[in-house]
């Protein structure tokens, strides 16, 4: 006799990006293979053009904040995000250099975790950038920052950072 055991989910929020090749198309094969691979892609923000960030000499990001509904773990979800964005092309060179595709794993449910060299959720410079909030914060205004204690659309109205970022 077989019980029937309830499969937990938890949403995944990622945030996309890439500043090379078709960024437009980039996003949207991104998020074919994260529906894909990871679990049903619930809600997708606007795109957002951002001037790079860390290394600024470089063509502008195109930013997407993505949210999936997975039965998959934390681990899971980042490995298969990292094989993603080799499947498009992605190559590692510099830190914070030119990229076809960025898959960051943003928040995980209300989880916190941190595991050195591998994984912080939520991430941890989130709220002081508003290339990551403005986009997570169309998508998931009311969600609660777990560590911080405060929404997404609170820490995105009290954002310090000059970057600017247009909603295309």
């Amino acid at each position: 006799m077989m019980l029937n055991q309830a499969l937990e989910y938890s949403t995944a929020y990622l945030l996309l990006g890439g500043n090379l090749g078709n960024r437009e198309a980039n996003l949207k094969q991104a998020i074919q293979l994260l529906n894909d691979k990871i679990g049903k892609v619930i809600a997708f923000s606007s795109l957002y053009e951002t001037a790079a960030w860390g290394k600024t000499d470089q063509p502008a990001f195109l930013n997407q904040a993505v949210a999936v509904q997975t039965n998959l773990s934390a681990v899971e979800v980042l490995d298969l995000a990292l094989s993603i964005e080799q499947e498009l092309g992605r190559v590692r060179k510099d830190k914070w250099g030119e990229r076809l595709i960025d898959i960051d794993l943003i928040l995980f449910g209300d989880q916190v975790i941190n595991i050195p060299d591998k994984l912080q959720v939520p991430h941890p410079h989130m709220q002081h950038r508003k290339f990551v909030m403005e986009p997570l914060a169309e998508i998931a205004p009311d969600v609660v920052h777990p560590v911080l204690g405060e929404t997404i659309l609170s820490i995105c109205r009290n954002i310090n950072d000059p970057l600017e970022v247009k909603r295309l």
